[in-house]
């Protein structure tokens, strides 16, 4: 029998399996929803200092935008 979660926001409970399931330094953050995950991690990121959530913000914008440049070279028509 399938392991049963609760929902951290909502208090809904789903079966392991389903659902979201965010891991921080070894602790499990379970969510039944991605709409119940994006209101929490919402609020955690309002909850942060500015100059933390900036900085995460720009690298992870770089990583992506690396990532849609070696897509585009991979695109491009070679004649």
């Amino acid at each position: 029998m399938k392991r049963r979660n609760e929902c951290i926001v909502c208090g809904r409970i789903f079966y392991e399996g389903q659902g979201i399931k965010i891991t921080v330094k070894g602790r499990d953050y379970l969510f039944h929803s991605k709409a119940c995950a994006y209101k929490f991690l919402k609020e955690a990121i309002y909850d942060m200092d500015a100059d933390q959530v900036v900085e995460a913000f720009k690298t992870i914008e770089k990583k992506y935008s690396e990532i849609l440049e070696k897509f585009k070279e991979k695109k491009k028509k070679v004649i």
